[in-house]
């Protein structure tokens, strides 16, 4: 088995609606659907996410778009312009769902998605 981020074998998608986010990871193929299904429960999420999420997480399934749909309850420290949060918005929870590491097998720790080339910002760094 090996330990990778979700980042490299799922897309995302948030949003956010007072003090409820929602967090839909999009698996690219069925045996990567069936990987997450497994992998990666509401009590996980809400495990990974501590003490940021004060509510229940609930999670749906969409195996026709092989997607997992996670609602946050409390999760937005009151929502919007109520919240003391740098970001309070669903979207900085995406990408933090995103950054959970789960176990995958041999076979597919080769699966990771492809990454933009930012090679061009090498010379501006540089300076």
């Amino acid at each position: 088995m090996a330990r990778i981020p979700l980042r490299e074998l799922c897309g995302y998608r948030a949003g956010d609606k007072g003090d409820i986010a929602n967090v839909a990871l999009f698996a690219d193929d069925d045996e990567t659907y069936a990987l997450i299904v497994r992998e990666v429960t509401d009590a996980r999420v809400k495990e990974h996410f501590g003490a940021m999420v004060h509510g229940r997480v609930d999670r749906y399934e969409a195996a026709n778009v092989r997607a997992l749909n996670f609602v946050m309850q409390g999760a937005l420290g009151g929502g919007g312009p109520r919240s003391l949060r740098a970001d309070s918005l669903g979207k900085a929870l995406g990408g933090a769902l995103v950054r959970m590491e789960i176990d995958v097998p041999e076979s597919m720790a080769d699966r990771r998605r492809p990454r933009p080339d930012v090679s061009w910002a090498d010379e501006i760094l540089s300076d």
